[in-house]
This record gives C-alpha cells, sequence and structure tokens, in this order.
C-alpha cells in the first residue's frame, strides 16, 4: 500500500491526551470509529489530517518567524557563508 501521507514531516498527532485530570474519551471514540473506516476513507482522513497538521506548522512557523524566535537560523546560515563553509542542498 502507498503510504497516504506524502512527504513525510512528523506531525503532532494526540496520543493518551488528558485535560484537567481527564483521559479524553471523546478522542478514544473518534480513534474507535477511524478503525472501522474503510480504507478509501481512512486514507482521505489521514490526507486532510496531514493538510490540517502542515496548516498549523505553517502557522507556527510564520508566529516564530514575525517574533524573531527564527533569527538565529540567519545568523547562523550568514556565519557559515562568512566562512565559505555553506554547503549547496
Amino acid at each position: 500500500m502507498d503510504d497516504p501521507v506524502p512527504g513525510g514531516k512528523p506531525g503532532n498527532w494526540c496520543s493518551g491526551a488528558v485535560i484537567g485530570g481527564k483521559p479524553m474519551a471523546k478522542v478514544d471514540e473518534l480513534k474507535t470509529e477511524i478503525e472501522r473506516l474503510p480504507q478509501e476513507e481512512f486514507t482521505e482522513l489521514v490526507r486532510w489530517l496531514s493538510e490540517k497538521d502542515w496548516e498549523r506548522w505553517d502557522k507556527e512557523i510564520e508566529a516564530d518567524s514575525v517574533a524573531g524566535t527564527l533569527d538565529f537560523l540567519v545568523r547562523e546560515a550568514l556565519e557559515e557563508k562568512a566562512k565559505g563553509t555553506l554547503k549547496d542542498l
């Protein structure tokens, strides 16, 4: 079977989450329902979740960029370029 999520970015999937000291019963119910899905619907769901995960990731990166959290990466790249050790991808 082909991987329904090309690209392979690790997702932020919820597993055994607890809120206010109580297990997330709704998540457990959803897991049970997902297990019952036919393959085609499961694949569609995985793709949809992957898209949502990437959208959240993009928003996090954008917020981090605006906040300056990622500035160290630019500094590191400029330092490597100045030293002549910057490598092509």
